[in-house]
């Protein structure tokens, strides 16, 4: 299975650079081991194929469960490290889920903000980051994908390449730093600190 998962991101890393102008920032900023949850804004459906592509690690992801009623589509996806979460309700199964894996030191890539935005900002993250966290001693990696909201809005049907899409990774947050804070604080520090690298991305 992990030489599939690295067969398709080959095909991602290749599929971007065909069609779309990609800048990488910060990706020594990913732990080279141990349990680690990349939390990136939701710009589009492309957004899977922008997150890994500059990262040795295999990662895994979270999608909604609508997505696995095509049985070929959710093979596909399945095979790929990706875990289907009911949308507006506490998805308990895919919480366990994703804290097993983070306990079996994988890396994790979540998208708080629950949907795609519908102007290109970032919207507030939702909270339960810090429990997934402390219950898996799993660092966080803030990380802004910004260009993706140009390339392929919400009111589209199809993507328009050549656009230049930038990925940056934040520093890395420690577990104990993470133990401090309420979840309420840590989802807020986290949405001003993507909202800063969204920032600093366009001056880039």
């Amino acid at each position: 299975m992990y030489i599939w998962f690295r067969f398709v991101r080959v095909c991602s890393r290749i599929f971007c650079r065909l069609f779309f102008r990609m800048r990488y920032y910060g990706a020594d900023n990913i732990p080279a081991n141990g349990p680690c949850l990349l939390v990136s804004n939701h710009q589009s459906f492309l957004d899977p194929f922008f997150c890994g592509n500059s990262l040795s690690r295999p990662l895994h992801f979270l999608a909604r469960h609508t997505l696995f009623k095509n049985k070929l589509f959710g093979w596909l996806i399945s095979s790929v490290n990706v875990t289907p979460v009911k949308r507006g309700q506490a998805d308990l199964a895919a919480m366990k889920t994703v804290i097993k894996k983070l306990k079996a030191e994988q890396v994790v890539c979540i998208f708080p903000e629950a949907t795609r935005t519908s102007d290109g900002k970032i919207a507030a993250l939702k909270p339960g980051l810090a429990l997934l966290c402390k219950r898996s001693n799993a660092s966080i990696v803030p990380m802004v994908i910004d260009g993706a909201f140009e390339a392929w809005p919400r009111h589209k049907k199809i993507f328009s390449p050549w656009h230049k899409i930038t990925v940056c990774y934040g520093d890395c947050i420690a577990i104990e730093q993470i133990r401090s804070l309420s979840g309420r604080e840590l989802a807020e520090n986290l949405t001003n600190t993507l909202r800063r690298m969204q920032n600093d991305c366009r001056i880039k």
